[in-house]
């Protein structure tokens, strides 16, 4: 490939893996990286790097000079302690700045990350890109925002622009979902509302294959897909399941959502003034109390996107990794 592809959020969990993607398919990667970020996730990986900051649009032109197309991973996403405006800033913004020097640029397409947060609880499962918008916090509703911004700009200026919708992303190096298998391996996870809530994961390497599609395929321009991993289960299953990777026995002890929604909502209103995360916040407890669950029917029909990995068999790779790293 004589041009680059720029992906941001290089440094991140998804954004590093979706570099060995990229190189692996022959592209060459630059990668937006800000001066304080770790570079360790991009250790042995044959990028370039650039630093910039979705903040800094001179950073983001530089970036941007001579690149082929951009995969727009980068978002601000904090646990609880960050307020509508920094959220606005970075993922609405920012993403703004980052379209304005793509098109600046003459970059020939522009890959979107968004959640399957934006469409909050799902009433009617499974859920595909038509079902209501309905973010549930400040930080879904900037990713919501953010997937807008990028689609209007697509439709108005001409860039050809591809969102994606990822579900929930495990696999080895992840550490979101770190906390759930340390607690279920320790006997302490607490199954809220007794776990009938849907969930949806998705292994980072189908994830991969799938933004490589919406980067790649002559029909993704103009469009938005979810992309999920097989199947979704409530979130009992789920951790029977992951405690039988771990072996150990799964969690049985239930308790009701409400009070610890309140007792979240309280933290948040204590803590944010000060600028302290909350120990508790209604994001995390609304990880009981929503479900979410997907179908990737349209990536499938549109782009031939095909999860190639079970939920056991990526549980068990994250597990090992986890394992592997003394993390558990």
């Amino acid at each position: 490939m004589s041009h680059p592809v720029l992906v941001t959020g290089a440094t991140g969990f998804t954004g590093s893996h979706l570099c060995r993607h990229l190189a692996q398919a022959g592209f060459r990667v630059r990668a937006l990286i800000r001066p304080n970020s770790s570079r360790a996730l991009l250790q042995g990986l044959a990028v370039e790097p650039a630093e910039g900051d979705l903040r800094d649009p001179e950073s983001l032109a530089a970036a941007c000079a001579g690149v082929h197309a951009v995969y727009h991973i980068a978002a601000l996403y904090r646990e609880g302690g960050s307020g509508r405006a920094e959220f606005w800033e970075v993922n609405v913004e920012g993403t703004r700045r980052l379209l304005e020097a793509a098109e600046a640029a003459s970059v020939s397409r522009f890959i979107h990350c968004s959640t399957v947060g934006v469409h909050g609880h799902v009433e009617n499962p499974p859920a595909d890109e038509d079902a209501p918008l309905s973010p549930g916090d400040d930080y879904q509703a900037s990713k919501l925002e953010g997937e807008r911004v990028a689609a209007a700009f697509g439709r108005e200026r001409g860039l050809p622009v591809a969102v994606f919708r990822p579900v929930g992303i495990h696999g080895p190096g992840d550490r979101r979902f770190l906390k759930l298998f340390r607690w279920i391996r320790r006997g302490r996870f607490i199954l809220f509302d007794g776990g009938r809530a849907l969930y949806h994961l998705t292994y980072i390497d189908d994830l991969c294959r799938g933004i490589l599609l919406c980067g790649t395929h002559p029909k993704a321009p103009g469009r938005t897909y979810i992309l999920a991993g097989p199947e979704y289960t409530t979130l009992a299953e789920l951790c029977r399941r992951i405690a039988a990777v771990l072996e150990v026995a799964p969690p049985r002890i239930k308790l009701p959502a409400a009070p610890l929604w309140l007792a979240g909502a309280a933290c948040e209103l204590v803590c944010r003034p000060l600028g302290i995360d909350p120990p508790i916040y209604r994001r995390r407890v609304d990880f009981f109390r929503k479900s979410r669950a997907f179908t990737f029917e349209r990536a499938r029909r549109e782009l031939g996107y095909e999860p190639k990995v079970g939920l056991d068999e990526g549980l068990r790779r994250t597990a090992a990794w986890y394992r592997d790293h003394a993390l558990l």
